[in-house]
């Protein structure tokens, strides 16, 4: 065997997702085995929310995971994530028809000349679009489909498919965590906490500015590095395969495809509008793309049968995210019919409640923190933590907007890094990014995402919001 063989054969091979996320649904239901099932009472408050009742926590009978129970969840979670994960593939279908026109290429090609020296100002601007949907209307999931423009958008451009990735996750997620006026997060755990709608906008505002200027920051360094050295690119090899490699002599568009972009820019009108007015989700949205791929196939004289063999296209390179969604959703079915959620929960809020009230702020924060890699879902976990951290701040002496700040910042820091997280595995399935190579890019903005959140949890404790 020669010596090159040797290395190669001693080279670390990063895990398949699959291999990841099976493994964390393993561990969970090993810790079944240790964690004492129990349960807190619910109920339906004014607002027609599900929450926990404080005060009402008590075992109930052991219901570890068994060995069959275990492979049966993977199904379940497959069914629980079903929503997400069919939205991935009507939304990749759709997208695939409009990338086989060529629209994109041929849209470079005429407008490639007045963004030479410029293309670095591209990511700001998006970034800063998508933090203030996210900080507002709490766009998040609603994002995931523009992944599939920005990415061959900005490789085209001289970056790579994380930058693309970046630009829209990264920015919406900002706006998402520090938000001033997300009704989804803010609006539901305000209420829950029983203090004024939205208020104390000008401090979250204040938050919201520098988390996303870090944010920004953060991506575009990357991006200038990646523009002077692409193979400096962690998916230098991955991008290099993408079909993005048409030479751009057409600069112009023909009627077609400038009627393709006409079609693309009011569905993206029409979806911000639904979302806004008519609070449409996945189903609605998948609906609008769905549309939108027909019509950009008729608009360019494709026959059904093309337009269907596009569709399945998209389908079939999506296949292992969108399954990779189903795998994540597994983790919570497991916690969910072993009854331990609560336990979890019951168990870190005991830790919060006897720590002096200066680390009280920073023990709520770190509590919501660790609840967002079981429950994603932020109203969901509005729903479910802030019904005792509103009454466990009262006994600590946090005010209750810094309990709020603490579950926002808990809650959302995370969904862009957690294994659990299914709108991530969607983003990234969109954009042909493995969770690994994600994490290995990722991992120092989340440090600097949740000492920021330490940070602004802190001030707001001790100088913003005195009890």
């Amino acid at each position: 065997m020669s010596s090159n063989e040797r290395v190669k054969k001693r080279k670390f091979a990063a895990p398949h997702a699959f291999v990841i996320i099976f493994g964390l649904v393993v561990f969970l239901a090993l810790l079944t085995y240790v964690i004492p099932a129990g349960e807190y009472e619910r109920t339906t408050n004014d607002q027609g929310q599900t929450v926990v009742v404080d005060g009402t926590y008590q075992q109930v009978e052991s219901n570890p995971t068994g060995f069959l129970e275990l492979f049966n969840s993977i199904h379940l979670g497959m069914l629980e994530g079903a929503a997400i994960i069919f939205f991935i593939f009507i939304v990749g279908g759709s997208f695939n028809i409009f990338k086989e026109t060529n629209t994109i290429e041929a849209a470079f090609g005429s407008i490639s000349g007045r963004f030479e020296g410029k293309e670095i100002w591209i990511i700001p601007i998006t970034m800063i679009f998508f933090s203030i949907a996210g900080a507002s209307f709490g766009m998040f999931e609603e994002a995931l489909p523009f992944i599939m423009i920005m990415v061959p958008l900005l490789i085209k451009l001289g970056f790579d498919s994380m930058v693309g990735t970046a630009a829209v996750l990264v920015g919406v997620s900002s706006g998402f965590t520090a938000a001033f006026m997300n009704p989804f997060t803010l609006g539901v755990a305000q209420g829950i906490a029983d203090v004024p709608l939205f208020s104390g906008l000008s401090v979250r505002v204040v938050f919201y500015i520098a988390f996303t200027l870090v944010s920004i920051l953060y991506v575009v360094h990357y991006a200038r590095k990646i523009k002077q050295d692409p193979t400096k690119s962690l998916t230098y090899e991955e991008d290099s395969q993408r079909d993005l490699n048409v030479e751009l002599e057409q600069t112009s568009m023909n009627l077609g495809q400038k009627l393709t972009m006409v079609v693309l820019g009011l569905t993206l009108v029409t979806l911000a509008y639904g979302v806004i007015e008519f609070g449409w989700y996945m189903t609605e949205i998948a609906g609008i793309f769905l549309i939108f791929g027909l019509l950009v196939g008729a608009i360019n004289k494709w026959s059904p049968n093309r337009i269907a063999e596009s569709f399945v296209r998209g389908c079939s390179d999506l296949v292992v995210g969108a399954l990779v969604v189903g795998l994540a959703y597994a983790a919570l079915v497991v916690l969910q019919n072993s009854n331990t959620i609560d336990t979890i929960l019951y168990g870190v809020t005991n830790v919060v409640s006897e720590m002096p009230g200066m680390l009280a702020a920073l023990g709520m924060y770190l509590t919501q923190g660790v609840l967002n890699f079981i429950v994603t879902s932020g109203s969901g976990q509005a729903a479910l933590s802030m019904p005792i951290m509103t009454p466990l701040s009262d006994l600590v002496g946090v005010d209750r907007q810094t309990a709020v700040l603490a579950f926002q910042m808990g809650d959302g820091i995370s969904n862009i890094f957690a294994p659990t997280s299914g709108l991530l595995l969607a983003a990234l399935a969109m954009a042909k990014i493995s969770w690994w190579k994600w994490f290995k890019w990722i991992w120092p903005l989340i440090l600097i995402h949740y000492a920021l959140g330490a940070i602004f949890v802190t001030i707001a404790h001790l100088f913003i919001w005195t009890s």
